[in-house]
């Protein structure tokens, strides 16, 4: 006959099982979840969506040679369009399937408004593309990195080159009023006015998403601007230029990675032509960069587009550094992010203490014969 055990032993026992329990569902998992978030759909799906694809790609790599800690990766994918009251709900979507680490997101503004949901939650981000400077600058988020440099950069790349290679007097500089397009603006704006060989004859913001841009275009033709600094993405870069163009204003546009997009390119058409914008450094020789590309070209029948190298760069170093840390514990992918250095196509990289990646950089390139090419 069974002798009943204490209530003690009974509740030792319970704890035990429930221990065995958790202990079983944790190790059950059989895949390590990827987050890939940014703007899968809308006006700037075209800098998103290469990088699902950078994502499909490089998981499928380590997936062939054993995964990952021994575990598949699985890709969960959200949507935020782009737009800060959207990224809230996509991040919160994603941490509630448990990823371990996150791809995105794409635009600044997006970025910032879900960071605190990710610090929140012990959750690492990496941006491949967005630029806003006070991401890590501010020491809010040592759960973020980026694999792109910092809009402080790009626009003081944007006003030498006005200044020392284009040698013009009077500068106009643009904005969309957001994180990204007025942040880096007002380095520029700082830039132009601390060097004192350009006036700086108009800074304003426009509206994203309008119509017809005919006022802030004709304020840049009366300011006698010789080129435009602006700060924003292709939708609202293709109008204004396009616009100018047919107002016969020969003003020199001078633009970002936002714009640095061949879908300016297929908007603006003819009206395109000459176009300056700064973009990451080219990467086209490095035998990495070579080998994703012929990848994405069999996968998807196409070349890949805006933000594909940083983006595959990305997935790269969070994937590696799970597999450098030996766990999916935040702090332990954080100091491998930190300590160990991996081949990407955008170099050999680690990155530093505020998130940044060490080597990273901007080039300037011109749309010729409806491409851009890299200025020399």
């Amino acid at each position: 006959m069974l002798k009943c055990r204490s209530n003690k032993t009974l509740a030792v026992m319970a704890a035990l099982v429930m221990s065995m329990v958790f202990c079983s569902a944790a190790f059950a998992a059989d895949t390590i979840k990827f987050g890939v978030a940014g703007a899968h759909s809308g006006d700037l799906a075209s800098y998103g969506l290469p990088s699902i694809n950078a994502a499909k790609l490089v998981a499928a790599d380590f997936n062939a040679k054993g995964g990952v800690l021994g575990k598949q990766v699985e890709l969960v994918t959200e949507d935020d369009v782009c737009k800060p009251e959207v990224a809230t709900s996509t991040a919160t979507k994603l941490v509630g399937e448990d990823v371990a680490v996150v791809l995105g997101h794409i635009c600044s503004g997006a970025t910032k408004a879900a960071l605190g949901i990710y610090k929140d939650t012990n959750t690492v981000l990496m941006s491949p593309s967005a630029t806003n400077p006070a991401l890590t600058k501010s020491g809010d988020y040592p759960n973020f990195f980026r694999t792109i440099a910092a809009d402080d950069a790009q626009a003081r790349q944007q006003v030498d080159f006005a200044l020392d290679v284009l040698k013009v007097k009077k500068i106009a500089v643009l904005h969309d009023k957001g994180d990204y397009g007025k942040g880096l603006a007002e380095f520029a704006k700082g830039f132009v006015e601390a060097e004192k060989r350009a006036q700086l004859v108009l800074y304003e913001g426009i509206t994203p998403g309008a119509v017809d841009y005919s006022a802030v275009v004709q304020k840049v033709k009366r300011s006698g601007a010789e080129a435009i600094i602006f700060g924003g993405y292709h939708p609202e870069a293709s109008k204004i230029v396009t616009l100018m163009r047919k107002k016969k204003m020969d003003t020199i546009f001078i633009s970002d990675d936002g714009v640095k997009d061949d879908t300016f390119i297929k908007v603006a058409k003819k009206y395109a032509e000459g176009v300056y914008a700064t973009g990451p450094k080219d990467v086209s020789k490095n035998p990495l960069t070579q080998a994703y590309i012929e990848k994405h070209k069999a996968e998807f029948g196409s070349d890949p587009g805006a933000f594909f190298d940083n983006a595959v760069s990305a997935s790269i170093a969070l994937l590696s550094a799970i597999e450098n840390a030996g766990s999916t514990e935040y702090t332990a992918i954080v100091k491998a992010l930190q300590t160990h250095a991996v081949d990407t196509p955008v170099g050999t990289i680690k990155f530093d203490e505020r998130g940044d990646a060490i080597g990273v950089g901007f080039a300037m390139y011109q749309v010729r014969d409806g491409a851009y090419v890299e200025v020399k």
